[in-house]
């Protein structure tokens, strides 16, 4: 068994494309039309384009809302990805504009930061020294 797909609820697809590709570096991987206005929009990593794919989902969905905010408030990332230097990650992002809510911080073997993904998320970035 092996994680295949996973999503993130967005409230604007075009808006959450265009971060997740020209601000973190993503590629679009599937963009299917799903009625009037949604889509079966994913993206993959540039260096792993057949790995596990990102769902940027519609945030129709009424649960949706309170487990967001609520996570927010709470500062818990949605989601995290793997980088091969959070520091060298964090500068190239807050060049781009990303707002970190956690500067990097050293855990052990592990550094993490977190921002803001503009969608309605907070997601960690982390590597392992």
């Amino acid at each position: 068994m092996k994680i295949h797909l996973t999503s993130v609820f967005v409230d604007d697809q075009a808006k959450a494309l265009r971060f997740y590709t020209d601000v973190l570096g993503f590629v679009k991987k599937h963009d299917v039309p799903l009625g009037e206005t949604d889509r079966w929009l994913t993206v993959v990593s540039p260096e792993e384009p057949d790995g596990t794919e990102l769902l940027l989902e519609p945030s129709h969905h009424p649960a949706v809302k309170p487990y967001r905010d609520a996570l927010v408030a709470d500062g818990i990332p949605l989601a995290q990805f793997a980088v091969d230097d959070v520091r060298a990650e964090y500068e190239r992002l807050r060049e781009r504009g990303v707002r970190f809510i956690q500067d990097p911080l050293e855990m052990g073997p592990v550094t993490t930061a977190v921002f803001d993904d503009t969608c309605g998320n907070l997601i960690q970035i982390a590597s392992q020294a």
